[in-house]
C-alpha cells in the first residue's frame, strides 16, 4: 500500500514521522509531506494547497493521512470523494498522535485496519465509527475484499448490513469451500435476504447479494508502444473465449520491464484491475512447465512472461497457456478455491 502523510505544524511533523516509521515497519511505502520551513530528513516540501495535495493523492495513493485538525482534512478531500469502491483510505491524527480517526473508505479502502494498526504502534486511541465494527457484526465488504470477491450490487450490500444491524437473519451460501466459523447474524438456512458466493447467477434468497470469486490472473506481454485498443480487443476476446467474465479477474500481471507500458496501464485502469509486475528473477523462480522462448529469454531475462506472471500473481495454476497475436501474449491462471471467515 502506498500511503501519503501530510502535516502542518512542528508537533505534527514529529507525529507524521512516527506514523511513517510504523507504516514502513509494516511493509507499506510512504511519502511524507511537511511545510517547507519545517522540513527534516525524509520530508517532501508541501508546495500546494491541502485540496490540491488531496486531489493528487486520490489519483496516486492508496491511503492519505492528515496530521492536523479534522476540518482541514474534510475540506481538502470534499471535492474528490466519488465512490467507496475506488476512493482511497483517508485518516486523521491529531498533532500529538492521541487519536486516529478513519474518515473515508473504512472497509474497502482499509482505513479502519490502518487506524487500528497505527493506534497499536503509537499508543493512540482508534476512533472507529462504522456500525458493523461497533456491533461486532459481519461486514460484507471487508469479507469480500479479504477473499477476493467482487460485490455485484453495492445497494444490496448496504441492505445486508442494515438487516444485520436490525437483528434480522442473513442467509449465507457458497459454491466454494468455506473455512472458519459463520459470523454472528449469518445463517445457512432460509432467510429473506442473503449472500451467495458463486460464479453463477444464483438467487437462493428473495434478495440475494452475489459475490463473484475473483480467481483468474491475466498474464500479458506486448511489444513496446502497442496500440491500447488492439490490446484491449485481444485480451477481452481471449477472456470471452475462456468463459471468464471481467468480474472474475483478480489482476493483470507482467514483467517489471512493462510497468509503464501505456496500453497495459490503460487496460488495467479501464477494467479496475491491479497491475502487478515482477522482476525476471521473480518470474524465473516460478515452478511449472512453461512455453519457453530463447528470444524472450534474451530480451527480458525470462523465457515466458505471460504464463509465469499469471501463475505468480494468482499463486495458483495455469489454465490457459500462452496465446500470441501480433506482438501480444495472453495467458490465464487460476488461484486456489476456498474462502475463509478467519
Amino acid at each position: 500500500m502506498e500511503v501519503w502523510i501530510v502535516s502542518y505544524t512542528a508537533h505534527g511533523r514529529k507525529t507524521a514521522e512516527r506514523v511513517s516509521d510504523a507504516l514502513k515497519g509494516a511493509g507499506h511505502a510512504c511519502r511524507r509531506f511537511a511545510m517547507p520551513k519545517l522540513l527534516n530528513a525524509g520530508d517532501e516540501p508541501l508546495l500546494v494547497s491541502a485540496a490540491q495535495w488531496a486531489g493528487d493523492g486520490f489519483q496516486s495513493a492508496d491511503a492519505l493521512i492528515f496530521v492536523c485538525a479534522s476540518g482541514i482534512a474534510v475540506r481538502a478531500i470534499a471535492p474528490w470523494v466519488r465512490d467507496k469502491k475506488t476512493d482511497p483510505a483517508v485518516l486523521v491524527l491529531d498533532e500529538k498522535g492521541t487519536f486516529v480517526i478513519p474518515l473515508l473508505s473504512g472497509h474497502l479502502g482499509g482505513a479502519n485496519a490502518l487506524a487500528k494498526m497505527l493506534a497499536a504502534a503509537l499508543g493512540a486511541t482508534p476512533v472507529i465509527t462504522t456500525a458493523t465494527d461497533l456491533n461486532d457484526l459481519f461486514a460484507v465488504d471487508v469479507f469480500a475484499m479479504n477473499n477476493h470477491l467482487f460485490i455485484t450490487d453495492m445497494e444490496l450490500a448496504k441492505a445486508v448490513s442494515a438487516a444485520l444491524l436490525a437483528g434480522e437473519p442473513v442467509g449465507f451460501s457458497s459454491d466454494l469451500p468455506v473455512s472458519g466459523r459463520l459470523p454472528k447474524g449469518l445463517v445457512t438456512g432460509e432467510a429473506q435476504i442473503g449472500v451467495c458466493v458463486s460464479r453463477e447467477n444464483k438467487t437462493p434468497y428473495e434478495k440475494t447479494l452475489r459475490l463473484v470469486p475473483q480467481r483468474f490472473a491475466i498474464g500479458v506481454g506486448c511489444k513496446r508502444g502497442k496500440d491500447a485498443k488492439a490490446l484491449d480487443a485481444f485480451l477481452s476476446r481471449e477472456l470471452m473465449k475462456a468463459g471468464v467474465s471481467p468480474d472474475e479477474v483478480l489482476c493483470l500481471a507482467s514483467i517489471d520491464l512493462k510497468k509503464a507500458e501505456p496500453a497495459l496501464l490503460a487496460f488495467a485502469e479501464a477494467n479496475g484491475l491491479p497491475f502487478l509486475t515482477f522482476s525476471a528473477d521473480e518470474l524465473n523462480a516460478v515452478t511449472g512447465v512453461f512455453s519457453g522462448s530463447a528470444f524472450v529469454k534474451e530480451t527480458t531475462g525470462t523465457d515466458c512472461v505471460s504464463e509465469r506472471a499469471a501463475v505468480k500473481a494468482s499463486d495458483g495454476e495455469l489454465v490457459i497457456k500462452k496465446i500470441a497475436e501480433d506482438g501480444m501474449t495472453f495467458a490465464l491462471a487460476k488461484s486456489k478455491e476456498g474462502i475463509s471467515f478467519e
